[in-house]
């Protein structure tokens, strides 16, 4: 009897309602329970000052609907632009008039437009306990924009949607769909309203009232459906999605399991799905056309297997194994190949060649193969060719070269000596030491820095050597006065550091006029000062001004570029004339040649300017260029055709063994 007089009371109260709401004007106030309800508002640089004072009055009109007191409906408002800033919390204000009050003194932030970052902050500040949250009670949010986020947003919404706040997205104008439906609450038709215009948002108004007073009991209550709960006129009720059925208790589910209650005809495998269920059979069978029978396969013959190379099939199953000359591996599937050179099974002095459980011996660059084809012989140039060095003859693998005693030059044909004792001077490198160069060059450099330190009388009367390495900053390396013999300057040399940061020349300029051509470092008055800047990229600073002071200082200016060096740059730096002073190679490997161009114009005054420097991209240098790759181009041919023949013999022979 008392369960009928509860039914009949909620009836009576829904008819009353319905007969108020028709015959309230706009004073009507909404009873349907308490609400904690905040306004998220948009108020970016695109919402126009008249624009956000209609959102201001649609704020005041939705208020002026609801039942706003501390014990009923709770109201705060943030406004958000880049950033978000509250306005008031839901605890501020008990009355209707205070609210108001607060609505109508927003200052607009006229910024961006981060959405996701409002949405945040309502989710872990606003609607808090301190912040007057209360618990059991809905949390309600509106959002009103007018265009798309510069945040990230689904991800915020989707967090905040978990946390029980129910979202609505109204769009104006601008605004864009897609963020509006990844903001909003499901289902979408209720929760996104999209209008043209400002002037149109009361409409959402009447809606969101609508809404927010309706009773309905499963938005409203704690129904405790696991699966659906379905609302009537003062009541509800809980259903199941298919496939499951509703336990004693009305409100919990459990799956229809056919395969366990045995209502099925499957030959091997029942697979459940919620009321239904689908066959499949072991491991070495297949599901038949009726979807119910199962018929052992070979996976060997099908391809079903995942076997490298050999497979061999058995009842339901298989098994891998090898070619000859492989070994199965530890996952018994894929096969390595018998690698006797790695395994150091194999008599070759220099080169081992692996095939499939054999292999052949090759020699180094330089050496060619005994008639024992395991052991190598040296192609020594220097006692097999004429070699015509004036002084010795150093031999490498397939090459030779010549050498010159100390305090001597190479001649320009490379094979006799001369004397270079008219260039005393004090010279000072400048090496670029930027994170471009790699270590690999920065190695070629530093041998280049020691090719033109052979080229020169280095002594304490004679010429005297200085290094700077310079990238984000310089650094001395050693000063002039260091060193008095060129072994020890070679040694200090291939000590230097990598730096390895940017590419400061104008930097390292300025730090040679001012520090490494002083007295205090070793330059001597009346002797001849000579600069060289090593660089293989563009200065990250001017170099202008210290270029110009560094010839006006009688420095004689040289200049070295690689790869991506700019000419203009190292153009400026040098002292006339250009050509005689400015070099350049596309590559580290080839500035061995650029040394001996420098240590020639060194000696120049002694060769009476007879010797020329040849440019790398002059015809003659093009043609021995050209010459010397098809002479190796040719070799490696050779080469290769002699390795294919050995291969095919290997071949043979393993195939006659077979």
């Amino acid at each position: 009897m008392r369960q009928l007089c509860v039914c009949v009371s909620v009836l009576l109260a829904l008819a009353t309602l319905a007969v108020a709401r028709s015959k309230a004007g706009p004073e009507q106030k909404c009873k349907s329970g308490p609400v904690d309800l905040m306004f998220i508002i948009d108020s970016s640089r695109s919402v126009r000052p008249h624009e956000f004072e209609t959102m201001r009055k649609f704020m005041i009109d939705i208020i002026h609907t609801l039942d706003v007191e501390a014990n009923a409906t709770r109201v705060g408002v943030v406004q958000y632009s880049s950033q978000v800033q509250n306005e008031f919390s839901l605890k501020t204000h008990g009355k209707l008039q205070g609210m108001v009050k607060g609505i109508n003194e927003i200052i607009p932030l006229a910024q961006g437009t981060m959405t996701g970052l409002a949405i945040k902050y309502v989710m872990n500040h606003a609607f808090t306990a301190a912040e007057g949250d209360r618990p059991k009670v809905p949390n309600v949010a509106v959002i009103v924009t007018d265009g798309r986020p510069q945040d990230r947003v689904a991800e915020v919404a989707a967090e905040a949607r978990d946390k029980g706040i129910e979202i609505y997205a109204v769009g104006v104008a601008r605004a864009d769909m897609t963020s509006l439906r990844a903001m909003a609450s499901p289902p979408f038709e209720d929760h996104v309203f999209l209008v043209e215009s400002f002037d149109l948002i009361y409409q959402f108004g009447l809606q969101f009232q609508d809404k927010l007073c309706g009773m309905d009991l499963c938005l409203e209550s704690d129904h405790g459906c696991e699966h659906l709960c379905e609302s009537s006129p003062g009541s509800f009720h809980c259903l199941c999605l298919p496939g499951y059925t509703l336990n004693e208790d009305g409100k919990t589910c459990k799956a229809i399991d056919l395969c366990a209650e045995g209502k099925h005809d499957c030959e091997q495998i029942c697979i459940l799905s919620p009321g239904a269920f689908t066959c499949g059979c072991n491991t070495g069978y297949t599901l038949n056309n009726d979807k119910k029978t199962c018929t052992m396969i070979n996976l060997c013959a099908e391809g079903k297997h995942d076997c490298e190379q050999i497979c061999i099939t058995s009842l339901g199953t298989f098994t891998c194994n090898c070619k000859t000359g492989y070994t199965l591996n530890d996952d018994k599937i894929t096969c390595t190949m018998i690698d006797l050179c790695a395994e150091g099974k194999h008599e070759c002095e220099q080169i081992c060649i692996a095939s499939p459980g054999a292999f052949t011996c090759d020699c180094n660059a330089g050496f060619k193969l005994n008639n024992d084809k395991n052991t190598c012989t040296n192609l020594d140039l220097c006692n097999t060719v004429e070699h015509g060095c004036e002084h010795q003859c150093i031999s490498t693998p397939g090459s030779y070269y010549c050498i010159c005693p100390e305090g001597q030059l190479l001649a320009e044909n490379g094979k006799g000596c001369r004397t270079c004792r008219s260039a005393n001077i004090d010279l000072v490198l400048l090496i670029d030491g930027s994170k471009s160069v790699r270590p690999q060059n920065f190695e070629l450099v530093k041998q280049f820095v020691n090719q033109v330190v052979d080229s020169l009388d280095v002594s304490a009367h004679g010429t005297r050597v200085g290094l700077v390495q310079y990238s984000s900053h310089v650094r001395t390396e050693f000063a002039l006065k260091m060193y008095e013999k060129a072994d020890d300057i070679k040694k200090a040399v291939m000590n230097v550091e990598y730096m390895e940061k940017g590419t400061m020349t104008g930097l390292a300029l300025k730090h040679m006029v001012e520090n490494s051509f002083s007295e205090a470092e070793g330059a001597r008055k009346n002797i001849p000062r000579v600069g060289l800047v090593f660089t293989d990229g563009r200065s990250q600073d001017d170099i202008t001004e210290w270029a110009k002071k560094a010839k006006e200082a009688g420095i004689t200016m040289y200049a070295v570029g690689v790869g991506k060096a700019v000419e203009d740059e190292l153009r400026e730096i040098v002292s006339e004339p250009l050509d005689k002073h400015f070099f350049y190679t596309t590559d580290f490997t080839f500035i061995n040649q650029i040394a001996e161009n420098f240590k020639l114009n060194v000696c120049a005054e002694e060769s009476q300017r007879e010797i020329e420097v040849k440019d790398p991209c002059a015809c003659e240098s093009l043609v021995e260029f050209q010459q010397a790759t098809m002479s190796t181009l040719e070799q490696l041919k050779t080469k290769l055709v002699g390795m294919t023949a050995r291969l095919e013999d290997m071949e043979n022979q393993l195939l006659s063994r077979k």
